[in-house]
């Protein structure tokens, strides 16, 4: 039986691509990784696993709207059904959106609404919290506000520098996004519910 196929959007080193790849049971198969920037790592580790990657840099297209339906008909010639974001650093806009409505899912490193935008554990290390933590959620117009499916808490111990909270959400990210992925893929749960 053929897995439904799904793409990751990266920005940066592919940490959260990776686990998914890695992950023997997810319910979808990777066909594809969408990258806005041409120097990301990512990049690298899908050649490595084969998948194929579109980069394209966002300021060589005069609006949102050019980008946005450039990557629509890569996605949708991928035959893609779900979008996982995964430390992709922009704002979705309404032309993919509008198209996968209820199928994209991002994952942010801390317990939304906290912490929201860039730089979340730093945010959140800087505060002096004690508890932060990982978000799954699918996304909407807004910046990290789109309804929350999964949450887990990582706890801030006294001796933590920004790295080692870093190193420790990350770990939990990599758990909690497959696990995720399977459960709303093998559920087809789509917000708003259809």
């Amino acid at each position: 039986m053929n897995k439904v196929k799904a793409a990751v959007f990266a920005s940066g080193t592919g940490s959260n691509f990776e686990a998914m790849m890695n992950c023997k049971e997810l319910a979808c198969e990777i066909v594809l990784l969408v990258c806005d920037n041409p120097g990301a790592s990512v990049i690298e580790k899908a050649t490595d696993f084969g998948v194929q990657t579109f980069v394209l840099n966002p300021k060589a297209f005069k609006d949102k709207h050019v980008y946005e339906t450039e990557v629509l008909q890569v996605v949708r010639e991928s035959e893609v059904e779900w979008i996982f974001l995964a430390g992709f650093m922009r704002l979705v806009g309404p032309t993919l959106l509008n198209a996968y409505q209820g199928k994209i899912l991002n994952i942010h490193p801390s317990l939304l609404p906290a912490f929201p935008g860039k730089d979340a554990i730093g945010q959140a290390y800087r505060a002096g919290v004690e508890v932060t933590g990982v978000t799954v959620h699918y996304i909407d117009e807004g910046m990290d506000t789109g309804p929350i499916i999964a949450q887990k808490q990582v706890e801030v111990l006294p001796e933590d520098t920004e790295e080692t909270l870093k190193y420790r959400i990350q770990k939990v990210e990599h758990e909690l996004y497959p696990e995720v992925i399977n459960q709303v893929v093998r559920m087809k749960r789509l917000w708003p519910v259809e």
